[in-house]
């Protein structure tokens, strides 16, 4: 479809992108009032920009300026909803049973204890066999995902010989609630089933007697993620989930946003928001160590976008990245958390470490304290993480394409929705789902976890 707006200019209906100028050879192109890369030859008005005739501009490493930042003056809110109080102080929005081994080799087990009782199985193929900084993030990752105040109680399953023993683990879990996280090794019991049966018995009797109380909306960790992007992700999706980011702000709540190489090429926007030169630099280091760990690899950091999203409309990495930092709104940076980090300090947006992988990212966010992720997508995806994941569609087509995926559509955004209509029916989304509506991923029983991984492998 084609939409004419003048008598040179006319707005094509197929998420891609065309010359609303002539643009010469060299030349930045621009969109979302920033370059995007380069013109690789002559692109003559109304014709199609792609990777044929656009190469991006990043490469190397980059030092960002700190300039002190002003927070503009905004109508704070003040709201509950209800969830569960943990007795730590914490707060969570389901009360399931989780079961997580140590070890891969403890996966079969796990999931066969999860079938037999009901239990959620978060399985990974980690935990032995690893050395030095992968362990460490293991141990990190599962540590934020055992003491999630969304589950209502977990057990821990070890083998009994894996690098990653049980009581490592426990070291690097620190304080914990005893009568809400359990161990179990493997090899020390001669029915590891039916004593795994029996301690998720014990520990669904605890959870039991949880009721949802009302709690501050301020309590919420809101994570934001975009995967399988296409041209309308920075245009509808993107940018209405950071309306909602801007609502949750009001509140004092946290947003959290992963994928660092998914801001290459846009990281002074965030940076530009730092409340402070200790944040700005703690930020930009972990931005600029991210771009490092491409260079060791002996990638470019521009490797990126992926063959779904250039077919989708998306050209270079600056597009990308434009249009998925987005979703963070125009939210005060607070902080950047490696893995399995929890903000501590006052709502904001915080940085969490890690790559835009979708099941990495999702993993990410949880083991860091999110409640509930946001993720957006314009190719379409089932997968979810363990915490509710709503699936939220860039355009119309792929919402009835997908009915059972997609919990919300930001596509109506192009047929002239609302936008502030559209924020306030995906805020009131997200609390009916921390309240305990299940998202389209909960009742496919779609969840997911992987762990980021970047050593030897004995």
């Amino acid at each position: 479809m084609q939409i004419h707006i003048s008598d040179n200019v006319e707005v094509r209906n197929d998420g891609q992108k065309y010359a609303l100028v002539p643009i010469k050879k060299g030349e930045n192109v621009i969109k979302y009032g920033f370059p995007i890369g380069h013109a690789k030859r002559d692109i003559a008005i109304g014709e199609k920009v792609s990777p044929e005739n656009l190469k991006s501009n990043l490469s190397g490493l980059t030092d960002w300026v700190y300039t002190p930042y002003s927070e503009p003056k905004t109508t704070k809110k003040s709201g509950t909803f209800m969830g569960y109080k943990r007795v730590n102080g914490d707060v969570g929005i389901r009360n399931d049973i989780w079961v997580i081994p140590t070890v891969g080799c403890a996966n079969s087990a796990a999931k066969k204890l999860a079938e037999l009782t009901g239990a959620k199985a978060y399985t990974h193929p980690y935990g032995c066999s690893q050395l030095g900084g992968d362990l460490e993030t293991t141990q990190k990752v599962l540590s934020g995902l055992i003491k999630h105040p969304n589950a209502g109680g977990v057990l821990v399953l070890g083998l009994g010989c894996e690098n990653n023993e049980i009581h490592l683990m426990k070291n690097a879990l620190g304080d914990f609630d005893e009568n809400r996280i359990r161990f179990l090794i493997l090899q020390d019991c001669e029915d590891e089933i039916a004593e795994g049966i029996k301690i998720i018995d014990q520990l669904k009797a605890v959870a039991n007697a949880d009721i949802r109380t009302e709690i501050p909306i301020s309590a919420l960790k809101i994570g934001v993620k975009c995967g399988g992007s296409d041209g309308y992700s920075g245009i509808t999706a993107n940018p209405l989930v950071g309306l909602v980011a801007d609502e949750f702000y009001r509140y004092n709540a946290k947003i959290l946003m992963t994928e660092m190489p998914e801001a290459f090429g846009a990281e002074q926007i965030l940076l530009a928001r730092s409340d402070s030169e200790e944040t700005f630099y703690s930020a930009s280091n972990m931005l600029k160590g991210f771009r490092q760990y491409f260079i060791d690899h002996g990638e470019g950091i521009a490797d990126n976008p992926s063959p779904g999203n250039i077919a989708g409309g998306i050209s270079t990495l600056e597009e990308k990245s434009l249009g998925c930092v987005q979703k963070a709104g125009k939210v005060t940076l607070r902080g950047a958390l490696n893995f399995g980090e929890v903000p501590n300090g006052e709502g904001g947006l915080y940085l969490v470490n890690g790559p835009g992988n979708d099941q990495v990212a999702v993993t990410n966010l949880a083991a860091s304290g999110a409640h509930i992720i946001l993720f957006t997508t314009g190719r379409g995806t089932p997968l979810c993480g363990p915490v509710p994941t709503l699936k939220i569609a860039t355009n119309t087509p792929l919402f009835n394409k997908k009915p059972h995926w997609m919990d919300f559509n930001a596509g109506e955004i192009i047929n002239g929705a609302d936008k502030d209509t559209l924020t306030t029916a995906l805020f009131d989304l997200i609390i009916k789902t921390a309240e305990g509506k299940e998202s389209l991923g909960e009742k496919n029983g779609y969840d997911d976890i992987a762990i980021f991984k970047d050593g030897v492998t004995l």
